[in-house]
């Protein structure tokens, strides 16, 4: 039945309905479909794992997953769910039906400049957002900018991302990767490469295509093309504004050490002129805290019933074995926390409440119900905002409970210290592991 889904003949496992086929990939297919749940929409990734372990990208794979599980921004095409069976892994990601930034470009040339700005304003927020968690694309062009049915830019396919962790004892990264017209030319030395500067050169080349109309380094051969860059051997169209003038330049700069930062950028002129198109900010503000409230509509006055396949997609995060190896879901988490119980749910919602109400008043308790709890902080923290916990609680027999435990906001650090300090003392009583019967 999994396999007879996947080709868009059936719901999968009782869950997602697959539609017609939207594109082909080098692994499999993405499929329209519909939580058949909630009625929601969503682009089905389906991945064959024999051929990405015949072509030696599992690790590539895994990492794309746990990179897009760590990005969660408007401008970045979110990854919803994961799931798995034995011989595909399924990744159900948000539906942008507006097309690639690339087929606007190619179908109507080049764009006005306060559409330009608003475009690139939305693709710095959201790389910016990424460099801020230690995330490093390395793949940016049109191609990988989707448009939403209201003219909003998504940052998609992180499979060639890095992460901070990946870099050498000499704090660069090594690995030679992305599209050679947009390829920071430090990447293509050999010497090593500060991510994201990287990223801020394909930046800076994509806002050049959408003022221009044209790459900035054109050409067939890839060397001469590479000399080109080396040398910021290119010329501004005459029609573009002095502001954009001066901005690319900084944006184009051949040598890394000199490259305009964010944090500079934002700062400029032709970024912050006012535009007909509404501002996107550089780090989206956190929510106002919501009271506490009882079960939002539709939500039942029990837990979710988990079977064996949600199980397994419970293990998306940071270790993702159990989708290529068959293990049974580990609950490793960065810091956080996957743990049976057989702690009824009205008692482990007295948990959670109780680690809030000790903390004197520095997280409060937002949504309390049978099939969870969000706790947030009283107080803005930092630039990445308030943190906020989510505990989803999943029944997975009569008199045991799977309660997964994540960041939904805020900062990793104070997430992971929070967990250690405060949440796993307090609950480590009523975990329970089948091992201890």
């Amino acid at each position: 039945m999994e396999d007879a889904a996947a080709e868009g003949k059936g719901v999968l496992q009782g869950r997602y309905e697959l539609g017609r086929v939207l594109g082909h990939g080098n692994f499999g297919r993405v499929h329209a479909a519909r939580d058949v749940r909630t009625g929601r929409a969503v682009a089905m990734k389906v991945v064959s794992k024999d051929k990405v372990e015949r072509a030696g990208m599992v690790e590539q794979i895994k990492r794309e997953i746990a990179v897009m599980k760590m990005v969660s921004h408007p401008n970045i095409v979110e990854l919803h769910e994961v799931m798995a069976t034995r011989s595909k892994v399924y990744l159900a990601l948000e539906l942008v039906r507006g097309g690639e930034l690339f087929d606007r470009i190619a179908r109507d040339g080049r764009v006005g400049e306060d559409v330009a700005r608003r475009y690139f304003r939305q693709l710095v927020s959201a790389v910016d957002f990424c460099h801020g968690r230690g995330v490093y694309h390395r793949d940016l062009k049109p191609e990988n900018l989707l448009l939403d049915e209201a003219g909003n830019l998504k940052v998609a396919d992180f499979g060639l991302s890095a992460l901070a962790c990946h870099a050498r004892p000499d704090g660069l990264l090594h690995t030679a990767c992305g599209t050679p017209a947009y390829v920071a030319p430090e990447v293509l030395a050999g010497n090593g490469y500060d991510g994201a500067k990287a990223d801020l050169w394909s930046c800076g080349v994509i806002l050049y295509v959408l003022l221009a109309g044209s790459l900035p380094f054109p050409d067939d051969n890839i060397v001469t093309m590479y000399r080109k860059a080396q040398r910021g051997d290119y010329r501004c169209p005459p029609w573009l504004s002095t502001d954009a003038r001066r901005l690319i330049p900084r944006l184009l700069d051949p040598n890394p050490s000199t490259r305009i930062t964010v944090a500079q950028l934002v700062e400029t002129p032709w970024f912050k002129k006012t535009s007909i198109s509404r501002p996107v900010s550089i780090e989206p503000p956190a929510p106002d805290p919501a009271p506490a409230s009882a079960p939002e509509e539709g939500d039942k006055d029990e837990p979710e019933t988990l079977n064996a396949f949600h199980l397994i997609s419970l293990s998306e995060g940071f270790d993702l074995s159990p989708l290529f190896e068959g293990d049974s879901a580990k609950g490793r988490r960065e810091g956080g926390m996957l743990f049976a119980t057989r702690e009824p749910a009205s008692g482990v919602i007295s948990r959670l409440e109780e680690v809030a109400a000790r903390g004197g008043g520095r997280m409060r308790v937002t949504k309390s119900g049978a099939r969870g709890v969000r706790l947030e902080g009283a107080e803005r923290g930092g630039t990445k905002g308030r943190l906020a916990v989510a505990a989803d609680i999943f029944s997975v027999a009569p008199s045991v409970l799977v309660v997964d435990v994540k960041k939904d906001g805020g900062d990793t650090t104070e997430y992971r210290s929070f967990c250690s300090e405060e949440l796993r003392p307090a609950l480590k009583d009523i975990v329970w592991s089948p091992a201890a019967t």
